[in-house]
């Protein structure tokens, strides 16, 4: 089981979504689970939760860094296919 940071629920690890810190600040999706990072977390895959986690700077706070604007663009690109 995984607790996503944006609903802050908690599902078996192949219903999330990983997304990881890249090593030049990045953090981007990993859709596989299996993309090196310094530090991984997980989000349901549904739009209102990655919207939650970005209003609500849970990324930030898991990251311990500000999110670029364009990794909050690509991941609600990303998630919004879902609902």
């Amino acid at each position: 089981m995984r607790t996503c940071i944006g609903a802050q629920t908690q599902h078996p690890k192949r219903d999330m979504v990983r997304l990881v810190r890249t090593s030049d600040g990045h953090i981007v999706v990993d859709p596989t689970g299996k993309a090196s990072g310094s530090r991984g977390v997980y989000l349901s895959k549904s739009k209102a939760a990655a919207e939650a986690a970005i209003k609500n700077k849970r990324f930030e706070a898991a990251f311990e860094q500000p999110i670029m604007k364009e990794d909050i663009e690509a991941i609600l690109a990303f998630f919004s296919k879902f609902q």
